[in-house]
């Protein structure tokens, strides 16, 4: 077991010393990670087109059904649930079923009859901060119609909104954003360079040494695998640092929580890279491999657009991109304060695809090499 272990560590320095004397690769690994840091903490923007949002009316009065008809008929919004008590909204915003929750006080009737100015509570998600800011939006357009329709006879508006936002009271739109990059950026270092790994030896013709090595198959790839781990972990701690640093997003979770996010996830990239570089023949069909995951990867992990304006079918595919986790598992950490125990639900898909694009690129490594 310790030569197994030795020949193993020999292989990742190996690949470690390749990585860093080639100035391309010390590029891949520090120059585009800072470079895509800053472009999207500052250049990013979304639009949304629907808002799930759930109905806690403690009056049922015909006036607070007539006002949360407003919402039902609205075609920005889409009624997920309706709540039967307080106890239950933090539950359905935490799950993410819902981005807002209308709560309808009791006495709202009675304050509309007396002329007296009635409210509305809006409680909002604000870990998507784009969302919430447009929701809300969309809330005040329609109080401000039903004002217009129940006048008051003192004057004034009849309907006075309340906004709580959960988690980004501020709904500072960089938070949102700058939150999920470390996850996002180390995808691009350790897929670059897992999937250039074997290409490249292939091409400059060392790959065969590498073969009639004492070594088996589970060695190399672990080998390779070592520094590019190291060099994503690296990556999305010292951008986590300069999120917190340098834009300001809050640490209210663990570091240990984050870790473990960010340890899961690149394992499961490393499986995707390495598949993808088994099957290369050359380093530009190695680039073309991780581009071609790359991109579907942030589009469908929640990053740009919420998961549940996607098609039910797009939905579900993104059951299977362990992107889509580390985008969760980051947020919570900086915005929820997450510990360990609270980022489980994301360690275990991720973990299940690393599972399955280990295995996928363990058997092709052996198939390709016989």
């Amino acid at each position: 077991m310790l030569l197994w272990l030795r020949q193993v560590l020999a292989i990742a320095v190996k690949e470690l010393l390749t990585i860093l004397k080639d100035p391309k690769s010390r590029f891949v690994v520090i120059g585009p990670p800072i470079i895509q840091f800053f472009v999207f903490g500052y250049a990013a923007t979304f639009d949304v087109h629907d808002v799930a949002y759930a109905v806690l009316d403690e009056d049922r009065s015909p006036e607070s059904r007539d006002l949360l008809a407003r919402f039902a008929g609205a075609p920005a919004f889409s009624l997920t649930e309706t709540l039967a008590g307080v106890q239950h909204a933090d539950r359905a915003i935490d799950d993410m079923r819902v981005r807002l929750v209308l709560h309808v006080g009791q006495g709202f009737a009675e304050r509309v009859r007396a002329g007296r100015p009635a409210r509305l509570q809006v409680i909002l998600d604000g870990r998507n901060s784009n969302v919430a800011g447009i929701a809300m939006g969309y809330v005040q357009e329609i109080v401000a119609r039903w004002n217009a329709e129940h006048t008051r006879p003192a004057g004034g508006p009849a309907l006075r909104l309340v906004e709580r936002a959960w988690y980004n009271p501020a709904l500072e739109s960089r938070l949102f954003i700058v939150g999920a990059l470390p996850g996002q950026l180390a995808l691009v270092v350790v897929l670059l360079l897992t999937s250039l790994s074997v290409a490249r030896e292939r091409e400059q013709g060392t790959f065969d040494q590498t073969l009639v090595a004492p070594l088996d198959s589970l060695q190399i790839l672990v080998g390779k695998s070592i520094p590019a781990f190291l060099f994503g972990l690296f990556d999305g701690l010292l951008l986590s640092g300069g999120a917190v640093l340098w834009f300001g997003v809050p640490m209210t979770g663990t570091l240990t929580a984050l870790c473990a996010v960010l340890s899961v996830y690149i394992v499961a990239i490393l499986g995707v890279g390495l598949f993808v570089s088994s099957l290369a023949t050359t380093m530009q069909q190695g680039l073309l491999g991780a581009f071609l995951f790359i991109m579907p990867a942030v589009i469908l992990s929640g990053f740009t657009t919420p998961i549940e304006n996607m098609p039910p079918w797009l939905q579900t595919a993104t059951v299977a991109n362990p992107a889509r986790y580390v985008v969760s598992g980051c947020r919570a950490v900086f915005l929820e304060g997450a510990g360990l125990a609270d980022v489980t639900r994301y360690l275990g898909p991720m973990a299940v695809v690393a599972a399955v694009t280990l295995s996928a690129a363990g058997w092709l490594f052996r198939h390709r090499t016989r």
